[in-house]
Protein backbone atom coordinates (compact mmCIF):
# COMPACT_ATOMS: atom_id res chain seq x y z
CA UNK A 1 0.00 0.00 0.00
CA UNK A 2 3.04 2.21 0.43
CA UNK A 3 3.54 2.73 -3.40
CA UNK A 4 0.27 3.56 -4.07
CA UNK A 5 0.42 5.82 -1.26
CA UNK A 6 3.27 7.71 -2.97
CA UNK A 7 1.27 8.57 -6.34
CA UNK A 8 -1.89 9.73 -4.75
CA UNK A 9 -2.09 13.22 -5.10
CA UNK A 10 0.41 13.47 -8.56
CA UNK A 11 0.44 13.63 -11.89
CA UNK A 12 -1.98 10.68 -12.54
CA UNK A 13 -0.30 10.21 -16.16
CA UNK A 14 2.48 9.08 -14.95
CA UNK A 15 1.34 7.24 -11.70
CA UNK A 16 0.63 3.42 -11.55
CA UNK A 17 -2.55 2.13 -11.21
CA UNK A 18 -4.00 0.62 -7.52
CA UNK A 19 -5.70 -2.16 -9.15
CA UNK A 20 -6.43 -3.86 -5.58
CA UNK A 21 -7.83 -1.17 -4.58
CA UNK A 22 -10.44 -0.96 -7.34
CA UNK A 23 -11.12 -4.67 -7.31
CA UNK A 24 -11.88 -4.25 -3.40
CA UNK A 25 -14.38 -1.20 -4.17
CA UNK A 26 -15.77 -3.88 -6.93
CA UNK A 27 -16.03 -6.07 -3.93
CA UNK A 28 -17.98 -3.67 -2.09
CA UNK A 29 -20.26 -2.48 -4.76
CA UNK A 30 -20.97 -6.22 -4.88
CA UNK A 31 -21.83 -6.53 -1.15
CA UNK A 32 -24.12 -3.63 -1.87
CA UNK A 33 -25.82 -4.40 -4.80
CA UNK A 34 -26.64 -8.16 -3.46
CA UNK A 35 -28.04 -6.72 0.23
CA UNK A 36 -30.19 -4.47 -2.07
CA UNK A 37 -31.31 -6.90 -4.01
CA UNK A 38 -32.31 -9.47 -1.83
CA UNK A 39 -35.61 -8.76 -0.73
CA UNK A 40 -36.67 -9.30 -3.95
CA UNK A 41 -36.21 -13.03 -3.58
CA UNK A 42 -37.57 -13.32 -0.18
CA UNK A 43 -39.97 -11.00 0.43
CA UNK A 44 -42.85 -13.81 0.80
CA UNK A 45 -40.47 -15.47 4.31
CA UNK A 46 -39.74 -12.36 5.51
CA UNK A 47 -43.26 -11.44 5.50
CA UNK A 48 -44.39 -15.19 6.96
CA UNK A 49 -41.87 -14.59 9.60
CA UNK A 50 -42.45 -10.96 10.70
CA UNK A 51 -46.58 -11.75 10.81
CA UNK A 52 -46.86 -8.42 8.10
CA UNK A 53 -47.89 -8.51 4.50
CA UNK A 54 -45.87 -8.93 1.12
CA UNK A 55 -46.13 -4.77 0.93
CA UNK A 56 -45.66 -3.64 4.20
CA UNK A 57 -42.16 -6.25 3.86
CA UNK A 58 -42.09 -4.60 0.24
CA UNK A 59 -41.13 -0.80 1.83
CA UNK A 60 -37.66 -2.22 3.07
CA UNK A 61 -37.13 -1.57 -0.68
CA UNK A 62 -38.43 1.59 -0.72
CA UNK A 63 -36.23 3.05 2.79
CA UNK A 64 -33.55 1.92 0.96
CA UNK A 65 -33.91 3.62 -2.42
CA UNK A 66 -35.87 7.31 -0.70
CA UNK A 67 -32.54 7.25 2.05
CA UNK A 68 -30.21 6.55 -1.13
CA UNK A 69 -31.14 9.25 -2.92
CA UNK A 70 -30.90 11.69 0.07
CA UNK A 71 -27.29 10.30 0.93
CA UNK A 72 -26.35 10.96 -2.37
CA UNK A 73 -27.20 14.78 -2.16
CA UNK A 74 -26.01 15.27 0.97
CA UNK A 75 -22.42 13.22 2.08
CA UNK A 76 -20.24 14.59 0.06
CA UNK A 77 -20.53 18.08 2.22
CA UNK A 78 -21.54 16.35 5.03
CA UNK A 79 -17.87 14.09 5.19
CA UNK A 80 -15.88 17.37 3.35
CA UNK A 81 -13.02 17.39 5.48
CA UNK A 82 -12.85 13.65 6.25
CA UNK A 83 -10.30 11.33 4.55
CA UNK A 84 -12.01 9.40 1.82
CA UNK A 85 -10.61 5.96 3.07
CA UNK A 86 -12.30 6.81 6.44
CA UNK A 87 -15.34 7.46 4.46
CA UNK A 88 -15.69 3.72 2.33
CA UNK A 89 -14.55 2.13 5.07
CA UNK A 90 -17.79 3.59 7.01
CA UNK A 91 -19.99 2.55 4.43
CA UNK A 92 -18.80 -0.89 4.66
CA UNK A 93 -19.14 -1.00 8.38
CA UNK A 94 -22.47 0.02 7.69
CA UNK A 95 -23.08 -2.42 5.47
CA UNK A 96 -22.27 -5.11 7.65
CA UNK A 97 -24.00 -3.57 10.38
CA UNK A 98 -27.16 -3.29 8.09
CA UNK A 99 -26.91 -7.39 7.40
CA UNK A 100 -26.82 -7.93 10.72
CA UNK A 101 -29.67 -6.22 11.86
CA UNK A 102 -32.06 -7.49 9.15
CA UNK A 103 -30.88 -10.58 9.83
CA UNK A 104 -31.83 -10.56 13.44
CA UNK A 105 -34.86 -8.17 13.17
CA UNK A 106 -37.63 -9.06 15.68
CA UNK A 107 -39.96 -6.79 13.69
CA UNK A 108 -40.64 -4.25 10.72
CA UNK A 109 -39.35 -1.58 12.69
CA UNK A 110 -36.13 -3.26 13.27
CA UNK A 111 -35.81 -4.24 9.91
CA UNK A 112 -36.69 -0.70 8.51
CA UNK A 113 -33.92 0.25 10.49
CA UNK A 114 -31.14 -1.55 8.88
CA UNK A 115 -32.73 -1.03 5.55
CA UNK A 116 -31.69 2.74 6.15
CA UNK A 117 -28.45 2.08 6.96
CA UNK A 118 -28.05 0.24 4.06
CA UNK A 119 -29.44 3.04 2.20
CA UNK A 120 -26.72 5.30 3.79
CA UNK A 121 -24.06 3.18 2.41
CA UNK A 122 -25.48 2.72 -0.77
CA UNK A 123 -26.31 6.28 -1.77
CA UNK A 124 -22.37 7.66 -0.37
CA UNK A 125 -20.59 4.59 -1.81
CA UNK A 126 -22.31 5.25 -5.33
CA UNK A 127 -21.87 9.09 -4.94
CA UNK A 128 -18.13 9.04 -4.25
CA UNK A 129 -17.26 6.07 -6.99
CA UNK A 130 -16.55 7.76 -10.13
CA UNK A 131 -14.58 10.31 -7.95
CA UNK A 132 -12.16 7.86 -6.20
CA UNK A 133 -11.89 5.98 -9.35
CA UNK A 134 -10.20 8.88 -10.81
CA UNK A 135 -7.76 8.62 -7.91
CA UNK A 136 -7.08 5.52 -8.20
CA UNK A 137 -6.07 5.19 -11.20
CA UNK A 138 -4.69 7.29 -14.16
CA UNK A 139 -6.81 9.38 -16.21
CA UNK A 140 -6.53 7.13 -19.14
CA UNK A 141 -7.48 3.84 -17.33
CA UNK A 142 -10.62 5.71 -15.68
CA UNK A 143 -13.22 4.06 -18.20
CA UNK A 144 -11.72 0.78 -17.45
CA UNK A 145 -11.69 1.00 -13.45
CA UNK A 146 -15.08 2.23 -13.46
CA UNK A 147 -16.39 -0.79 -15.92
CA UNK A 148 -14.32 -3.43 -13.35
CA UNK A 149 -16.67 -1.27 -10.25
CA UNK A 150 -19.43 -1.83 -12.25
CA UNK A 151 -19.10 -5.34 -13.20
CA UNK A 152 -20.22 -5.93 -9.52
CA UNK A 153 -23.32 -4.41 -9.92
CA UNK A 154 -23.66 -6.85 -13.17
CA UNK A 155 -22.50 -9.53 -10.83
CA UNK A 156 -24.89 -9.06 -7.99
CA UNK A 157 -28.09 -8.81 -10.20
CA UNK A 158 -27.08 -12.45 -11.93
CA UNK A 159 -26.63 -14.01 -8.74
CA UNK A 160 -27.73 -12.50 -5.94
CA UNK A 161 -32.31 -13.24 -6.86
CA UNK A 162 -31.72 -16.87 -7.47
CA UNK A 163 -28.76 -17.87 -5.30
CA UNK A 164 -30.91 -15.60 -2.35
CA UNK A 165 -34.48 -17.33 -3.24
CA UNK A 166 -32.84 -21.48 -3.12
CA UNK A 167 -30.49 -20.84 0.40
CA UNK A 168 -33.73 -18.85 1.65
CA UNK A 169 -35.40 -21.75 0.67
CA UNK A 170 -32.54 -24.33 2.39
CA UNK A 171 -31.34 -22.58 5.17
CA UNK A 172 -33.83 -19.60 5.75
CA UNK A 173 -34.22 -15.87 4.96
CA UNK A 174 -32.06 -15.13 8.07
CA UNK A 175 -29.16 -16.88 6.43
CA UNK A 176 -29.04 -15.48 3.80
CA UNK A 177 -28.60 -12.06 5.26
CA UNK A 178 -26.42 -13.26 7.77
CA UNK A 179 -23.87 -14.59 4.68
CA UNK A 180 -24.56 -10.80 3.29
CA UNK A 181 -22.77 -9.76 5.97
CA UNK A 182 -20.08 -11.72 5.77
CA UNK A 183 -19.74 -10.90 2.17
CA UNK A 184 -19.84 -7.42 3.52
CA UNK A 185 -16.82 -8.53 6.15
CA UNK A 186 -14.58 -9.79 2.95
CA UNK A 187 -15.27 -6.43 1.38
CA UNK A 188 -14.12 -4.49 4.74
CA UNK A 189 -11.62 -6.26 5.17
CA UNK A 190 -10.05 -6.02 1.49
CA UNK A 191 -10.40 -2.16 1.47
CA UNK A 192 -8.89 -2.07 5.02
CA UNK A 193 -5.48 -3.34 3.02
CA UNK A 194 -5.86 -1.65 -0.09
CA UNK A 195 -7.43 1.97 0.32
CA UNK A 196 -4.60 4.71 0.57
CA UNK A 197 -5.18 7.23 2.23
CA UNK A 198 -7.14 10.59 0.06
CA UNK A 199 -7.54 13.93 1.71
CA UNK A 200 -11.14 15.41 0.77
CA UNK A 201 -10.82 17.02 -2.66
CA UNK A 202 -12.89 20.34 -3.41
CA UNK A 203 -14.91 23.10 -1.52
CA UNK A 204 -18.08 20.48 -1.28
CA UNK A 205 -20.83 22.23 0.31
CA UNK A 206 -24.83 22.41 -0.65
CA UNK A 207 -24.40 24.91 -2.83
CA UNK A 208 -22.10 23.30 -4.92
CA UNK A 209 -24.91 20.83 -6.18
CA UNK A 210 -26.68 23.76 -7.83
CA UNK A 211 -22.98 25.28 -8.83
CA UNK A 212 -22.14 22.10 -10.49
CA UNK A 213 -25.74 21.61 -12.36
CA UNK A 214 -25.50 25.13 -13.87
CA UNK A 215 -22.13 24.99 -15.31
CA UNK A 216 -22.44 24.27 -19.13
CA UNK A 217 -23.65 21.07 -20.52
CA UNK A 218 -24.42 19.51 -16.51
CA UNK A 219 -28.10 20.10 -16.63
CA UNK A 220 -28.41 18.69 -20.07
CA UNK A 221 -26.44 15.62 -19.51
CA UNK A 222 -28.17 15.36 -16.09
CA UNK A 223 -31.41 15.33 -17.93
CA UNK A 224 -30.36 12.73 -20.71
CA UNK A 225 -29.24 10.38 -17.66
CA UNK A 226 -32.93 10.38 -16.08
CA UNK A 227 -34.62 9.74 -19.14
CA UNK A 228 -31.92 7.10 -20.27
CA UNK A 229 -32.62 5.10 -16.86
CA UNK A 230 -36.43 6.36 -16.45
CA UNK A 231 -36.42 4.24 -19.94
CA UNK A 232 -34.53 0.83 -18.88
CA UNK A 233 -36.56 0.80 -15.71
CA UNK A 234 -39.51 1.01 -17.05
CA UNK A 235 -38.55 -1.81 -19.56
CA UNK A 236 -37.03 -3.86 -16.69
CA UNK A 237 -39.76 -3.24 -14.20
CA UNK A 238 -42.61 -4.95 -16.89
CA UNK A 239 -40.50 -7.62 -18.39
CA UNK A 240 -41.74 -10.32 -16.82
CA UNK A 241 -45.36 -9.34 -17.94
CA UNK A 242 -44.27 -8.57 -21.45
CA UNK A 243 -42.91 -11.96 -22.32
CA UNK A 244 -45.90 -13.65 -20.57
CA UNK A 245 -48.59 -12.06 -21.89
CA UNK A 246 -46.80 -10.78 -25.46
CA UNK A 247 -44.38 -12.96 -25.90
CA UNK A 248 -46.56 -16.08 -24.92
CA UNK A 249 -43.63 -17.79 -22.97
CA UNK A 250 -43.97 -19.89 -19.56
CA UNK A 251 -41.98 -19.14 -16.57
CA UNK A 252 -39.14 -21.35 -17.33
CA UNK A 253 -38.78 -19.81 -20.38
CA UNK A 254 -38.94 -16.36 -18.52
CA UNK A 255 -35.98 -17.28 -15.65
CA UNK A 256 -33.78 -18.51 -18.86
CA UNK A 257 -34.53 -14.86 -20.94
CA UNK A 258 -33.88 -12.85 -17.50
CA UNK A 259 -30.68 -14.97 -16.66
CA UNK A 260 -29.60 -14.02 -20.61
CA UNK A 261 -30.33 -10.36 -19.62
CA UNK A 262 -28.09 -10.28 -16.92
CA UNK A 263 -25.51 -12.19 -18.61
CA UNK A 264 -25.36 -10.08 -21.50
CA UNK A 265 -25.64 -7.09 -18.89
CA UNK A 266 -21.99 -8.02 -17.21
CA UNK A 267 -20.54 -8.20 -20.26
CA UNK A 268 -21.47 -5.47 -21.67
CA UNK A 269 -20.18 -3.82 -18.17
CA UNK A 270 -16.74 -5.64 -19.47
CA UNK A 271 -16.57 -4.32 -22.37
CA UNK A 272 -17.91 -0.80 -21.76
CA UNK A 273 -14.11 0.29 -20.50
CA UNK A 274 -12.25 -0.48 -24.00
CA UNK A 275 -15.71 1.30 -25.63
CA UNK A 276 -15.36 4.36 -23.93
CA UNK A 277 -11.26 4.36 -24.41
CA UNK A 278 -12.42 4.17 -27.96
CA UNK A 279 -14.92 7.21 -28.22
CA UNK A 280 -16.77 8.26 -25.37
CA UNK A 281 -19.34 10.00 -27.32
CA UNK A 282 -20.46 7.44 -29.67
CA UNK A 283 -20.60 4.82 -26.46
CA UNK A 284 -23.41 7.85 -24.58
CA UNK A 285 -25.36 8.08 -28.29
CA UNK A 286 -25.38 3.78 -28.99
CA UNK A 287 -26.34 2.47 -26.05
CA UNK A 288 -29.87 4.21 -25.52
CA UNK A 289 -30.05 4.46 -29.25
CA UNK A 290 -30.03 0.63 -29.49
CA UNK A 291 -32.05 0.49 -26.55
CA UNK A 292 -35.02 2.39 -28.06
CA UNK A 293 -35.19 0.42 -31.80
CA UNK A 294 -35.23 -2.45 -29.40
CA UNK A 295 -37.85 -1.59 -27.07
CA UNK A 296 -39.77 -0.62 -30.60
CA UNK A 297 -38.75 -3.67 -32.40
CA UNK A 298 -40.24 -5.54 -29.65
CA UNK A 299 -43.58 -4.49 -29.46
CA UNK A 300 -43.34 -4.24 -33.48
CA UNK A 301 -42.43 -8.32 -33.45
CA UNK A 302 -45.30 -9.67 -31.36
CA UNK A 303 -45.17 -13.13 -30.60
CA UNK A 304 -41.69 -14.53 -31.46
CA UNK A 305 -39.34 -15.98 -28.43
CA UNK A 306 -36.50 -16.81 -30.14
CA UNK A 307 -36.66 -13.06 -32.00
CA UNK A 308 -37.52 -11.39 -28.46
CA UNK A 309 -34.64 -13.36 -25.97
CA UNK A 310 -32.09 -12.06 -28.18
CA UNK A 311 -33.25 -8.79 -28.18
CA UNK A 312 -33.72 -9.08 -24.72
CA UNK A 313 -30.37 -9.95 -24.15
CA UNK A 314 -28.87 -7.32 -27.04
CA UNK A 315 -30.69 -4.97 -24.46
CA UNK A 316 -28.50 -6.06 -21.40
CA UNK A 317 -25.90 -5.95 -23.29
CA UNK A 318 -26.21 -2.45 -24.37
CA UNK A 319 -27.18 -1.51 -20.81
CA UNK A 320 -24.24 -2.67 -19.29
CA UNK A 321 -22.13 0.12 -20.84
CA UNK A 322 -24.36 3.04 -19.88
CA UNK A 323 -23.32 3.13 -15.63
CA UNK A 324 -19.99 2.93 -17.13
CA UNK A 325 -20.12 5.91 -19.59
CA UNK A 326 -22.01 8.68 -17.69
CA UNK A 327 -19.51 8.18 -14.86
CA UNK A 328 -16.68 8.52 -17.07
CA UNK A 329 -18.67 11.49 -18.62
CA UNK A 330 -18.43 13.00 -15.05
CA UNK A 331 -15.64 12.66 -14.35
CA UNK A 332 -14.63 14.46 -17.45
CA UNK A 333 -16.79 17.08 -16.93
CA UNK A 334 -16.60 18.12 -13.65
CA UNK A 335 -13.30 16.42 -12.57
CA UNK A 336 -12.74 19.43 -10.11
CA UNK A 337 -16.25 18.44 -8.41
CA UNK A 338 -16.65 14.75 -9.33
CA UNK A 339 -18.35 13.77 -5.67
CA UNK A 340 -21.00 16.34 -6.39
CA UNK A 341 -21.59 15.32 -9.86
CA UNK A 342 -21.63 11.79 -8.86
CA UNK A 343 -24.36 12.47 -6.06
CA UNK A 344 -26.19 14.51 -8.68
CA UNK A 345 -26.38 11.14 -11.25
CA UNK A 346 -27.15 8.83 -7.88
CA UNK A 347 -30.04 10.46 -7.43
CA UNK A 348 -31.02 11.09 -11.13
CA UNK A 349 -31.20 7.66 -11.14
CA UNK A 350 -32.63 6.69 -8.25
CA UNK A 351 -35.65 9.54 -9.19
CA UNK A 352 -35.49 7.88 -12.79
CA UNK A 353 -36.11 4.44 -10.98
CA UNK A 354 -38.90 5.72 -9.06
CA UNK A 355 -40.54 7.71 -12.55
CA UNK A 356 -39.78 4.41 -14.61
CA UNK A 357 -41.65 2.15 -12.47
CA UNK A 358 -44.41 4.35 -11.79
CA UNK A 359 -45.13 5.77 -15.92
CA UNK A 360 -44.65 2.28 -16.36
CA UNK A 361 -47.09 1.33 -14.17
CA UNK A 362 -49.82 3.94 -15.37
CA UNK A 363 -48.84 3.11 -19.05
CA UNK A 364 -49.40 -0.55 -18.42
CA UNK A 365 -52.82 0.07 -16.78
CA UNK A 366 -54.18 1.68 -19.91
CA UNK A 367 -52.27 -0.21 -22.52
CA UNK A 368 -50.95 -3.33 -21.35
CA UNK A 369 -46.82 -4.59 -21.76
CA UNK A 370 -46.42 -3.70 -25.46
CA UNK A 371 -47.54 0.10 -24.93
CA UNK A 372 -44.77 0.17 -21.82
CA UNK A 373 -42.20 -1.41 -24.15
CA UNK A 374 -43.28 1.32 -26.88
CA UNK A 375 -42.98 4.45 -24.23
CA UNK A 376 -39.63 3.35 -22.95
CA UNK A 377 -38.39 2.88 -26.57
CA UNK A 378 -39.25 6.51 -27.16
CA UNK A 379 -38.08 8.19 -24.34
CA UNK A 380 -34.19 6.54 -24.73
CA UNK A 381 -34.56 7.71 -28.66
CA UNK A 382 -35.64 10.67 -27.25
CA UNK A 383 -32.75 10.53 -24.79
CA UNK A 384 -30.31 10.31 -27.74
CA UNK A 385 -31.39 12.83 -29.43
CA UNK A 386 -30.77 15.43 -26.60
CA UNK A 387 -27.09 13.76 -26.24
CA UNK A 388 -26.79 14.32 -29.76
CA UNK A 389 -27.59 18.05 -29.58
CA UNK A 390 -26.21 18.90 -26.11
CA UNK A 391 -23.61 16.58 -24.24
CA UNK A 392 -20.36 16.38 -25.49
CA UNK A 393 -17.94 15.01 -23.49
CA UNK A 394 -14.29 16.39 -23.39
CA UNK A 395 -11.56 13.98 -24.36
CA UNK A 396 -8.89 12.93 -21.85
CA UNK A 397 -6.31 15.32 -23.31
CA UNK A 398 -8.30 18.19 -22.79
CA UNK A 399 -7.89 17.90 -19.04
CA UNK A 400 -4.12 17.09 -19.24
Amino acid sequence: MSETLQWIGTDRAEAEPAWGAVFAMTLGVFGLVTAEFLPASLLTPMAIDLGITEGMAGQAVTATAVVALLTSLLISAATRNVDRRRVLLAFSVLLVGANLIVAFAPSLLQLLVGRVLLGVALGGFWSMSAAIAMRLVPEALVPRALSMIFSGVSAATILAAPIGSYLGDVAGWRSVFLLAAGLAVIALVAQVFTLPRMAPSGLTRLRTLADVLARPGVGLGMLAVMLVFTGHFAFFTYIRPFLETVTGVGIGAVSAILLGFGIANFLGTLLAGPMIERSLRLTLLSMPFLMGVLGVALVSLGNAPMADAVMVSLWGLAFGAVPVAWSTWLTRTVPDQAESAGGLIVAAIQLAIAIGAAAGGVMFDLSGASGVFASAGLVLLLATGIIMLGVRPRPVAALA
